[in-house]
């Protein structure tokens, strides 16, 4: 937690203490010398006129009543007990929608005001600058809009003041420099603003974090002599500021002495040349430094001698990076004191030698996707008092040395080797960790039965390996800490054992693609906090047990591709209410859809096909809300998990990025005839597929009203009558597969306005008629049309009636005197020609040479224009009917 946090909760607390100690003395009466006053009546008619420009669906504000004339018993309200004025107005995180009024100008007496976490929108109110008594103004987290009013510059008692996350636009103002008593100024993602420079700054002796995030410093010259110059500031965020852009961010004729502990100059296109400026703003006092997200190309070796440095954030640096040198510039006093190194993504090149003796403290090292390999670097083995490495994604092809595994005993709290190329076996592991640990071994060549791990586990991922064998490991693991388990994409085989019952933190269950068999256990309803439950492509057998009921936690069902059998159950419509994806396809479900799957209102994904079902697609489909709201309503599919790691050092911003592991849920599914992993991508994805079944009746006109379906897939089953005329209101439908159905009639016009599909089969079926013309519908290969005789029209070679006219033979005309037409047909068009040609340039010499007669000739030309075009039509019209007589 940020010193930020802790200030400010301590004043609420402050704030709160008060409030219960005055709301006391009222109860019990006072005495005479210090009796209790109500509120006075101006405040009580803004606070008033406050909620009755608001919206309020959770009725934070319903004990703000006119029948209620003492507004100091109101709720959020903190009233001075001895002079009974309105001193805080305390309402964070209460729904609220609409306007700050102008009215709270009135509370002239206020001390603290917080309304964070709400949905204010539109400007501040420049009025705010009477509230002169202010010492905390917090309107974090809101939809404010416009230009930060420079009235706030008469707050000069503030002391706490944040405006972060906002939309607020233009030059943050000078006058903010009145603040002169600012302990704290978060400015963090307040919009689209700009700092022309930054003099007003120097004068907040007191402030002591200074948050700037995403605001735009290119015109702040001489930004770092300002800073720097504050002499009790700890923490500077000032990320993502366009710092790349400033022309002279040093003037190094002042001399200063950085009270920093914590910096952040991430997200700024900083090259290695901005070494020369962030000089003044280290010492020795610094702590933690955040240098990610850059052009550099390695530290200068100043770094390597600040003896007080924790913390050092090197990711995502685009440059290349000689690691020895990177290693060596950190070799001085800060080799002793570095504790956290976070590297990834960074362009490391030239290897570092196994003997290496530097940064032996080192705690946490963070170091995915820096082209490490192809040996595992031995050099870890140094690192010996680790808890958090991380060395995935390192193109490592390599086996892991044995006493690699010995190194920390009962100490390792996170341990990350996965996407490399690791091979070998995975000896007993289950001495090395600590409890709440994580383990992350996936996207390997690993081989053997799954090892030993300790039973305090909260995450274990060992997915895409080469793994065998059984899992009696889920009986081992009895202290029910485990939050996640994926053994997914190996070769395991036999049950799964009855003893889920002890899982009861479980959120993740992925044994999907392996050979295992038989029931699933009865234990698994043990799972109430299960999320997400993959056990696709296995040979599971036997109807899906009445206790998975309970599991009413689940947003993600995938049970595809095995041998379950039985009715698909109707309590899965009744009790997983949070479901947005149903697999149950490939598998031997038999006896009609439930009607109680029209529940399911966030469903997104219903896959039923390649099952024995029966009976009518049932209308109430058109009832799964998420198929018609617009917009992508998953944010169930990124599964967090909190690892607990927290910096080890005091002060700060914390990076909470750092500190969890993330799960994208994923889905097999049939897409255009092929199946297709979906993985991030799987939010955009709204389906029904019920193909590959016995479905018999019509395609109900009711699923057409699912607008925002993407995929649609009821082919080879026994469905008849028309496709429906409205079927083109599903226009975001990119695929749909009617094929293999007895459908008869016309594919309706309507159709042509599908713009988006660019996927159709509607083969073998009984349509027929004309194919709507349209740039999708010419398009798709005449294999998407075969099967059905009596259609016609491009991109099929079969004519439609009165495509082509056929002219008969005038009467006594024999067979063979067409050559005689011909011929004639031919001096026709030959003389038709040539008198255009004489006529047009004989028309275009005279108008060249005759200025008065071209504008006539041009308005002549209009009205002439609609005249021969009437003539033609009626001369061919007269023209076709000589012909047929």
């Amino acid at each position: 937690m940020t010193r930020c946090v802790i200030i400010i909760f301590s004043l609420v607390l402050l704030l709160l203490e008060t409030t219960t100690a005055n709301q006391l003395v009222a109860v019990r009466g006072g005495d005479d010398n210090g009796s209790v006053k109500k509120c006075f009546e101006k405040e009580r008619h803004a606070l008033l006129h406050f909620k009755a420009g608001l919206q309020d669906p959770y009725d934070t504000l319903s004990t703000w009543s006119v029948d209620q004339h003492d507004c100091c018993e109101w709720d959020w309200v903190v009233c001075n007990n001895q002079t009974g004025h309105v001193e805080g107005l305390i309402i964070g995180n209460g729904g609220l929608v609409g306007e700050i009024s102008h009215s709270l100008a009135n509370l002239s007496y206020l001390n603290g005001l917080d309304l964070s976490s709400n949905s204010f929108h539109g400007p501040i109110p420049s009025s705010i600058g009477y509230l002169s008594e202010l010492y905390y103004l917090n309107l974090y987290n809101n939809n404010l809009n416009g230009v930060i009013p420079s009235s706030i510059g008469f707050l000069t008692k503030l002391e706490i003041f944040d405006l972060s996350e906002n939309s607020l636009c233009g030059s943050i103002p000078p006058e903010f420099g009145n603040l002169t008593k600012l302990i704290i100024l978060n400015l963090r993602l307040v919009g689209r603003c700009r700092v022309e420079s930054l003099d007003w700054l120097s004068s907040l002796s007191h402030l002591n974090e200074l948050l700037m995030e995403g605001i735009s410093l290119a015109g702040a010259n001489n930004w770092v002599n300002v800073i720097s110059s504050l002499p009790k500031v700890t923490a500077v965020s000032l990320w993502g500021c366009e710092l790349s852009q400033v022309m002279y961010p040093y003037s190094p004729s002042v001399n200063s002495s950085s009270s920093i502990g914590t910096l952040y100059l991430g997200d700024n296109n900083l090259t290695s040349s901005m070494y020369h400026w962030l000089f003044p703003l280290t010492s020795n006092n610094l702590i933690e430094l955040h240098l990610s997200y850059n052009m550099l190309d390695g530290i200068p070796r100043y770094l390597g001698n600040l003896c007080s440095l924790e913390r050092l954030y090197f990711t995502n640096n685009s440059a290349v990076v000689n690691f020895p040198s990177f290693l060596n510039n950190l070799s001085g006093c800060t080799s002793h004191t570095l504790r956290e190194l976070y590297a990834s993504h960074t362009r490391f090149t030239r290897s570092v030698s196994d003997e290496t003796q530097t940064l032996k403290n080192l705690t946490h090292l963070v170091m995915s996707s820096c082209k490490l390999g192809p040996r595992f670097p031995r050099w870890i083995h140094i690192l010996k008092k680790l808890t958090h490495l991380d060395i995935s994604d390192n193109k490592i092809s390599d086996t892991i040395p044995l006493d690699f595994w010995g190194m920390w005993p009962s100490q390792l709290m996170y341990l990350n080797l996965s996407s490399n190329n690791i091979s070998g076996k995975v000896p007993d592991i289950s001495s090395n960790f600590g409890n709440n640990s994580v383990i992350d071994l996936s996207s390997n060549s690993l081989y053997g039965t799954i090892p030993d791990v300790p039973s305090t586990l909260m995450l274990l991922n060992l997915s895409r390996n080469k793994l065998g064998g059984g899992i009696p490991i889920l009986c081992q693991i009895v202290d029910g800490l485990l939050q996640f388990l994926d053994l997914s994409h190996n070769s395991l085989t036999g049950q799964l054992p009855d003893c889920l019952q002890q899982f009861k933190q479980l959120k993740l269950l992925n044994l999907g693609h392996n050979n295992l068999c038989g029931r699933l256990p009865s234990s698994i309803g043990s799972l109430i906090d299960l999320e997400a439950l993959y056990v696709y492509k296995n040979n599971f057998s036997g109807e899906l047990p009445l206790a998975l009921k309970n599991c009413t936690s689940l947003s993600s069902l995938n049970l595809g591709a095995n041998k379950f059998s039985g009715n698909v159950p109707i309590w899965i419509g009744e009790n997983l209410k949070g479901l947005y994806a149903l697999i149950l396809g490939s598998n031997n479900f038999f006896g009609t859809i439930p009607l109680q799957l029209c529940q399911l209102g966030n469903l997104q994904i219903l896959d039923l096909s390649r099952n024995n079902l029966h009976g009518t697609i049932p209308s109430c489909l058109n009832n799964l809300t998420s198929m018609v709201q617009q917009g992508f309503l998953l944010p169930q599919n990124m599964h967090s998990f909190p690892i607990f790691l927290y910096p080890l050092g005091g002060g700060g911003i914390v990076n909470l990025h750092e500190t969890q592991y993330q799960y994208v849920d994923h889905a097999i599914i049939e897409w255009q005839g092929n199946e297709r992993e979906f993985f991030r991508n799987l939010r955009l994805l709204k389906m029904i597929d019920l193909s590959s079944n016995n479905l018999t009746g019509q395609f109900p006109y009711q699923l057409t009203n699912l607008y925002e379906l993407v995929a649609l897939n009821l082919s080879t089953n026994a469905l008849v009558g028309e496709i429906p005329v409205n079927i083109s209101q599903m226009k975001n439908l990119i695929s749909l597969d009617l094929s293999r159905n007895n459908f008869s009639g016309g594919i309706p016009s309507s159709m042509s306005q599908m713009t988006l599909l660019n996927d159709l089969d509607v083969s073998f079926n009984n349509l027929s008629g004309r194919i709507p013309s349209s740039t999708q519908l010419q398009s798709f290969a005449t294999s998407r049309y075969d099967g059905n005789t009596q259609l016609c029209g491009p991109p099929l070679t079969k004519k439609c009636p009165g495509d082509e006219l056929e002219v008969p033979p005038a009467i006594g005309e024999r067979e063979g005197d067409g050559e005689g037409v011909d011929e004639l047909r031919g001096w026709f068009y030959m003389g038709g020609g040539i008198g255009f040609a004489t006529g047009f340039w004989i028309a275009c010499g005279a108008l060249l040479l005759n200025r008065r007669g071209r504008h006539v000739f041009f308005q002549f030309h209009d009205k002439f224009r609609d005249w021969v075009y009437v003539k033609i039509v009626v001369f061919f019209a007269n023209f076709q009917r000589f012909v047929h007589a």
